[in-house]
């Protein structure tokens, strides 16, 4: 299976050995499902995107099987409704990487690029794949608007932005402004759990896209953090 990235030579390498963890889970997950992606998700989407969803880590029935970002699991069938609903997307979103979804204005790129157990990267890990990120963020001159979704990704972009984490607490709904004009802006992750749990709604999910809209033709971005509306 081949996958092209929108973002080529930002990538890490398919046997990528940087994680000792997660090399052994790729193992196995490749002994036992030989037919699935089982490496290193690449990013997905426009490459002239004005916004970047920066996700947490592949999952392993959806981006570690299928090799897209959110595609094949619960979190997905939210995210790419989401996307459709707000005109960011072409095609129709069928959990598989040939049913022709393409996004427009929108990229996705997740903080660390394999799975990790139980959906749980360590902190070695996530700075293990902070080049990538970084590379990949630099590599987005046109994103002017950062949705995080979840707080692993919240404290990856303010690592690549190298701010104080202190300085921009995590908190739904949250924006945050970066150095470099760019805005922030804080989910919770669109998991099944915390939708089940009714930690997240739809219609909070929504409205944090509502406010990425509201800073898209800003240029310099939001004057400070602010809280949750």
């Amino acid at each position: 299976m081949k996958i092209d990235s929108p973002l080529p030579g930002t990538e890490p390498p398919r046997n990528c050995s940087r994680c000792p963890r997660l090399v052994a889970l790729r193992r196995a997950c490749q002994a036992e499902h030989p037919d699935w992606w089982n490496a290193p998700v690449h990013a997905f989407g426009d490459a002239d995107a004005w916004l970047m969803l920066a996700g947490l880590a592949p999952g392993k029935h959806g981006a570690n099987r299928t090799g897209r970002p959110f595609t094949g699991d619960h979190a997905g069938d939210l995210l790419f409704a989401t996307l459709a609903r707000f005109g960011l997307s072409r095609g129709l979103y069928d959990a598989r990487i040939d049913d022709g979804l393409a996004l427009d204005g929108a990229i996705i790129v997740n903080s660390v690029k394999c799975l990790p157990p139980q959906n749980k990267p360590t902190p070695a890990e996530i700075a293990n794949c902070r080049p990538f990120f970084e590379r990949q963020l630099a590599a987005l001159p046109k994103v002017r608007v950062i949705i995080a979704i979840g707080r692993i990704a919240h404290d990856a972009v303010l690592r690549a932005a190298e701010v104080r984490l202190a300085a921009h607490p995590f908190a739904h709904g949250a924006v945050h402004a970066l150095p470099d004009g760019r805005c922030l802006i804080d989910s919770y992750h669109c998991s099944r759990y915390n939708m089940n749990t009714g930690r997240l709604t739809s219609e909070m999910f929504a409205d944090v896209f509502r406010t990425a809209l509201a800073f898209k033709d800003q240029t310099s971005g939001p004057n400070s953090s602010t809280s949750p509306r």
